[in-house]
């Protein structure tokens, strides 16, 4: 007996859902089935590019994939795309043999109103600017290893709710301009990423939920600049980082969870660390790892709100610490 092919007969729409669930390779080999299937696969929502797939390209078949991605990408009349992934592997191929046209398929996916934008951009350049005018982008993440992160007059990421930057130099003007201009934005996240060229970096949000700033990376700029921040709605902050210049944190009132490491720093730097630390004395649950190498002299503000404290450091910071939480359950 021949078994009844049920699938086959669903709805095209609902096929290609299926279909974006697979990895591109897999989606790609059901054209075979039959006459049906033959370009179901050039309908996906999601289309993702990793080591996985680019692991089986050599010289010879390099050529094919690029009019296959080409294709894919740029075929006129095609669906939105729910989400575009250009993971680790396609840098090494980049060269000047091949040249993918990578700004030309991220530009594609942009046309194509993409929601979500994954992309691993090491070694292929700055970011193109395009990615910072997309109005249907709701998500997008970015890994630069070392870029210089230039964001364009004229940025517009109206739906914009989750930003992640990895591996860029961060220029503040830059940056102010990114974060006023995405007025829904709730997830953002600097890691492994270094500030040049500028005296202030701010970060001032009324919809930010959620902040992380990860800034330990010394390859380009340092660390005299002022951080400020204005986050009303903030729930969780975990800033990772050297001691800069100062500290201006206000409206912090929302504060839930907080994950606080600072390097090294001496006498000079203890007031800016208290500063931090004062910007975040509403929080109810902190981590903090202080590598001071001298006792406090100046006082700690208040940590009424304070139940759960997670403390890695010299023990005089602790003890001091302690007389400020007299609500404090966990340590």
């Amino acid at each position: 007996m021949c078994a009844e092919d049920r699938i086959s007969s669903f709805p095209d729409h609902i096929l290609c859902h299926i279909l974006s669930f697979l990895p591109i390779k897999e989606a790609v080999r059901t054209s075979i089935i039959s006459t049906k299937w033959r370009c179901l696969f050039s309908s996906i929502s999601t289309i993702e590019f990793d080591h996985c797939l680019l692991s089986g390209l050599t010289d010879r078949n390099v050529d094919s994939f690029k009019n296959f991605v080409d294709r894919l990408l740029k075929f006129p009349d095609q669906v939105s795309l729910d989400c575009f992934r250009l993971t680790d592997g396609i840098s090494s191929w980049n060269d000047e043999d091949h040249d993918f046209d990578v700004s030309g398929w991220i530009c594609a996916a942009l046309c194509r109103g993409v929601k979500e934008i994954d992309l691993q951009l090491d070694n292929l350049g700055d970011a193109p600017s395009v990615l910072f005018t997309c109005h249907s982008l709701s998500t997008n993440t970015l890994e630069g290893k070392g870029s210089k992160l230039e964001v364009p007059p004229d940025v517009c990421l109206g739906n914009l709710k989750t930003l992640w930057l990895e591996h860029w130099v961060l220029f503040g003007d830059s940056i102010n301009r990114l974060i006023s201009n995405c007025h829904v934005l709730e997830d953002l996240a600097f890691t492994d990423c270094s500030v040049a060229n500028t005296s202030e970096l701010t970060i001032q949000s009324p919809s930010l939920k959620q902040l992380i700033l990860d800034f330990f990376s010394e390859d380009v700029g340092g660390f005299n600049y002022v951080l400020v921040i204005n986050a009303p709605n903030l729930v969780y902050f975990r800033y990772y980082s050297k001691i800069v210049n100062g500290y201006t944190l206000s409206n912090m009132d929302s504060l839930e969870n907080a994950d606080i490491r600072i390097d090294a720093f001496d006498f000079e730097d203890e007031i800016n660390a208290i500063r931090l630390i004062q910007g975040i004395c509403n929080v109810r649950s902190l981590t903090l790892v202080i590598d001071g190498l001298i006792p406090p002299t100046s006082p700690f503000p208040m940590f009424d709100n304070l139940i759960e404290f997670n403390f890695y450091g010299r023990e005089t910071w602790l003890v001091e610490f302690l007389y400020c939480a007299p609500n404090l359950k966990t340590l």
